[in-house]
């Protein structure tokens, strides 16, 4: 079985219970089963069509009820089946969703730690520091590189902790390991994504 995650970066893909990523810009491998997946990149969507027009559109296969206007369907599945919880997915935006009584409601986008790097960069070439991933949070930084460091984290953090108060904090993505540290309640689930696509295609036996 073959599911694949195609992001703004990325096609994420899980051949045989093991992982692969390709870049947008990269030729996609030679695979012979068919491919699940979901999508936020129509170009992308396109891409892996042209190759493999058998690939099966989880998203066709979704229910998930939400007022929330716009929400990307790589959302909809980190919160597919979740009851009371805040699942913040940690990629290149953080979005982080609210979930009640298995009812979706709402939700907000943060950059991603690299776009935030990144930021600093574009106000001056003095501000290009490598980010510092340890940092006491509790206490002044005093360096420039660490200062950064801080305000990003901080950034991220605080609007996180002010919505989650005794929810489940739910984290996936990329950097959810890592930003998952500072909260003590936390889980940290590296294949929430794979996960939930198997429980959308058991649900709706499209498994082939």
């Amino acid at each position: 079985m073959i599911l694949c995650d195609i992001g703004n970066t990325s096609y994420d893909f899980l051949i045989n219970e093991k992982h692969q990523k390709v870049f947008l810009d990269e030729n996609l491998p030679a695979l012979n089963q068919t491919i699940y997946f979901i999508s936020v990149n129509e170009k992308a969507t396109a891409k892996l069509l042209s190759l493999y027009p058998t690939a099966v559109n989880l998203e066709n296969y979704l229910t998930f009820k939400t007022s929330y206007v716009g929400m990307g369907v790589d959302r909809k599945v980190a919160c597919y089946g979740a009851d009371n919880a805040i699942i913040v997915d940690a990629g290149s935006a953080i979005t982080v969703d609210i979930m009640e009584n298995g009812k979706h409601q709402g939700g907000f986008i943060l950059p991603g730690l690299r776009k935030f790097h990144d930021m600093y960069a574009q106000i001056s070439p003095k501000l290009d520091f490598d980010f510092a991933l340890k940092q006491n949070l509790d206490k002044i930084p005093q360096n420039t590189q660490d200062a950064i460091s801080y305000s990003i984290l901080k950034a991220i953090i605080l609007p996180i902790k002010e919505i989650a108060q005794n929810k489940q904090l739910l984290f996936t993505g990329g950097d959810g390991e890592h930003l998952s540290s500072f909260f003590s309640e936390s889980i940290y689930k590296k294949d929430l994504i794979f996960e939930n696509m198997k429980r959308i295609m058991s649900a709706n036996s499209c498994i082939a």
